[in-house]
């Protein structure tokens, strides 16, 4: 099996998906054209995708959703203040 690794492109993707807050599906997020160039092609990208219904952010589609869960979890699994040992 290829070694797998995480692009610079697809860790835009997964920071992007982190700021949503997954508390509420009433909440969106708004990637203003003025933004870092890398969080507005992330935004774009996650829209072709089908995961945001705007491609400048806008909500989480249930497979965003799906997808920003699993962000945020890997992200603190890996967060070194969390791990135990």
């Amino acid at each position: 099996m290829a070694q797998a690794h995480f692009s610079a492109e697809r860790l835009d993707e997964l920071n992007l998906l982190c700021l949503f807050n997954l508390d509420t599906s009433q909440e969106g997020i708004k990637v203003h054209s003025s933004a870092a160039p890398e969080a507005v092609s992330a935004a774009e990208r996650l829209h072709a995708k089908g995961l945001v219904t705007q491609a400048d952010g806008g909500y989480l589609t249930p497979r965003g959703r799906e997808a920003a869960h699993h962000a945020q979890e890997l992200s603190g699994l890996l967060d070194p203040a969390k791990l135990t040992t």
